[in-house]
């Protein structure tokens, strides 16, 4: 089996397994995940025409492209699909991001589909049971595009923007979000109402939010976060988690943060409003050297 996969070097899929391989089947099981790559077309596609005979299949994959649109049920089915006579299970979460730097000089113009139209896509391949969150337009030449099979089967949602509107994720533990538009309070309380069992929030995103007066309104909260990733983000979504006027953490243990965030939103660790959610932080990471003043350890009592 070892001489099969190694017959051609694939070094863009990070992990492959295979179940229940008979020696006369090529391959009967198939799962692949792909943190990033821009080899799709290039190597996962070939790849995964080979395997004729697959009965299941999950994929798990973020795909850059800068010249073509996003990954619907067509081009799916055209490319890989087609290829599967055997194929009788499908699992599949595909992340599509644009990064087009070449619109301007070259004049490509790439037209990208409604989430209708990709919806519709899958649809008429057979594929009922699917939901997309795509964005209907490049902005400074990015766009994103996540289509899913339902129920969500992953624990991960990756690259998550400020398009997605909602549905049901109760397998997922880790959330990554990033975007050049803001993060708003509300989307934040689509999260914790629809990601219920959340253990890890990574957010990546310097722009202010916008609908600030909104915070006050509805307390949200995350009832199993554990660990908080917000190191280079504006320090909107800083107050947006650390104020308990926003946001409740109950299990908040570990936090990455830049320090001088952390003392800005803090007011040097004497705003009451993030000391609660500080309280039970037993890992702080800064990636920066500092000095622990009495106000620091009075304010982090578990470190």
């Amino acid at each position: 089996m070892e001489r099969i996969i190694n017959a051609i070097d694939y070094p863009r899929l990070h992990s492959l397994s295979l179940v229940n391989y008979q020696p006369k089947i090529l391959l009967r099981h198939l799962s692949a995940i792909d943190f990033y790559t821009s080899c799709y077309d290039t190597e996962v596609v070939p790849l995964l025409r080979r395997m004729l005979n697959l009965e299941e299949l999950t994929l798990f994959l973020s795909v850059v492209r800068s010249k073509s649109t996003y990954i619907d049920g067509n081009q799916l089915y055209d490319k890989v699909l087609n290829y599967m006579s055997q194929l009788n299970k499908f699992i599949f979460n595909i992340h599509t991001r644009i990064m087009n730097d070449f619109i301007i000089n070259n004049n490509i113009k790439i037209d990208l589909p409604s989430n209708d139209d990709i919806r519709n896509s899958f649809i008429k391949r057979g594929f009922k049971s699917i939901d997309t969150c795509a964005d209907d337009k490049l902005i400074n030449n990015r766009g994103n595009c996540h289509v899913y099979s339902l129920p969500y089967q992953f624990n991960e949602f990756l690259f998550m923007n400020s398009c997605f509107q909602g549905g049901k994720f109760d397998k997922v533990r880790l959330l990554t979000m990033f975007d050049i538009r803001p993060f708003e309070h509300e989307l934040f309380k689509i999260i914790s109402q629809d990601f219920p069992f959340l253990q890890q929030l990574h957010i990546c995103n310097n722009h202010r939010q916008i609908n600030e007066h909104h915070h006050s309104s509805t307390l949200i909260t995350f009832n199993y976060l554990f660990k908080l990733h917000l190191y280079a983000v504006h320090k909107d979504y800083v107050i947006q988690f650390l104020s308990d006027k926003n946001t409740r953490l109950p299990c908040l243990t570990n936090l990455i943060i830049e320090y001088k965030t952390l003392v800005a939103v803090t007011n040097n660790f004497t705003n009451d409003a993030t000391r609660l959610n500080c309280s039970k932080i037993k890992y702080l990471v800064t990636y920066e050297p500092f000095v622990r003043s009495q106000n620091f350890v009075a304010y982090f009592p578990s470190l």
